[in-house]
């Protein structure tokens, strides 16, 4: 009997087995040999660096979708497929604005494709040589700016390669990659002596443009130990919306966890402020603010509810006691924005990495008195009213 069942047992496990197998393998809808027609009337809008192929679908029943075979100047071989219920497809890609062959198939449920149609298309400008135009590098603190426009809001990357040993040598973590419309970006961590740099911006498709040299000095800064950082409560400063948070939580190291947190009142309307000590004199080059991020069915949420949006930073050597502004300077006012500029509520993948590194905002320069104490000023949030969210903060200058 237990020679039977097991016997029973091999049997069904084979089965099953071929049963999977079967599963697994992909194999065209139906099998119908002969090739669909052709499309036709085929249209063609130029774009910067696509075009757009419009067209009219074959009558066959059984058509499945039109796809663009077509070679970009680097030679990848690029392929893109549109569905039946569509009329229209995007080719891209192109780095140049010379003429390109692109072939159009429409393809059955069986995987035949028909004889193909031949398209040549011009695309306009590569977006990357915009932005290339209007790039401004700009010695930074510790590092270099980079400003430029990006209107159509291209996928790129702004790569920077500095000389040394007698070449220019690239390093991946400088690379910076951006989709956002009006770019302000900085690399930091160099060394402030003056330097030789080649820039330049590529696309996703590896097109690249041509390279910008420009010898450049970074700032000096130094980064001022949290360790130093301590709470000050004046007469005028918001207090905290719960016990659990505090002033001292911005400096804790935790940038992403509750309550580890200032959270200041949500019931004070009007613009509110706190106020904390350095621990030591220095010229104040930027402050790196880490918001707390609000959990919301789409996960973690920066630029939302009491993440500061505008706001004012103040620095002073010796506030009074009263909690006034007297004997308070106004270092940088400040309008943070989203990479992507998109609606409150909406974030993406730029925007959060964005938020989750730090947001950097530097004072302007000319700048040559010492403070010791900070007082952050909100003026309004993402949510429209005056309280504050932050997680974590760093602060930046010179203390020699």
């Amino acid at each position: 009997m237990k020679a039977l069942n097991k016997l029973l047992f091999v049997f069904i496990s084979g089965i099953s087995l071929m049963y999977s197998c079967k599963q697994d393998e992909l194999i065209p809808l139906e099998n119908n040999t002969t090739p669909p027609g052709q499309v036709s009337s085929v249209t063609v809008e130029s774009g910067p660096g696509n075009a757009k192929l419009s067209y009219k679908l074959p009558s066959d029943k059984d058509l499945l979708y039109v796809k663009a075979i077509y070679s970009l100047k680097n030679g990848q071989q690029m392929e893109v497929k549109s569905s039946y219920y569509n009329n229209s497809l995007l080719v891209e890609g192109f780095g140049d604005t010379d003429f390109h062959e692109i072939k159009l198939y429409a393809v059955n449920r069986s995987e035949v494709a028909s004889d193909p149609v031949v398209v040549k298309i011009k695309p306009l400008e590569n977006p990357i040589w915009g932005v290339f135009r209007s790039l401004n590098v700009l010695p930074d603190f510790a590092g270099l700016n980079f400003q430029a426009t990006n209107p159509a809001k291209a996928d790129l990357s702004i790569e920077v390669l500095r000389f040394q040993d007698g070449k220019y040598v690239g390093d991946p973590k400088n690379n910076i990659y951006t989709s956002a419309i009006d770019i302000d970006k900085s690399i930091r961590g160099l060394d402030t002596t003056s330097q030789k740099f080649a820039v330049t911006i590529r696309d996703r498709w590896l097109n690249y443009t041509d390279t910008l040299y420009t010898t450049l000095k970074p700032l000096y800064e130094s980064l001022l130990a949290k360790n130093l950082y301590r709470a000050v409560n004046l007469p005028t400063d918001v207090g905290q919306q719960y016990t659990a948070t505090g002033l001292a939580k911005m400096w804790d190291g935790d940038i992403i966890n509750w309550p580890n947190v200032s959270l200041t009142s949500t019931g004070t309307l009007t613009p509110q402020w706190v106020t904390f000590d350095l621990g030591q004199s220095a010229i104040m080059s930027r402050i790196v603010i880490w918001n707390y991020p609000e959990y919301l069915n789409a996960g973690r949420t920066y630029y939302y509810g009491g993440n500061i949006k505008k706001f004012e930073i103040w620095g002073s050597d010796n506030p009074p006691g009263d909690g006034s502004y007297n004997n308070w300077t106004l270092l940088g006012t400040f309008d943070s924005a989203k990479p992507s500029g998109s609606a409150y509520g909406v974030q993406t993948a730029e925007d959060y990495a964005f938020a989750n590194a730090g947001i950097s905002y530097t004072f302007p320069a000319g700048n040559v008195k010492k403070v010791r104490y900070i007082r952050i000023k909100s003026i309004s949030n993402w949510q429209g009213t005056t309280f504050m969210s932050i997680a974590e903060l760093q602060c930046y200058g010179d203390p020699r």
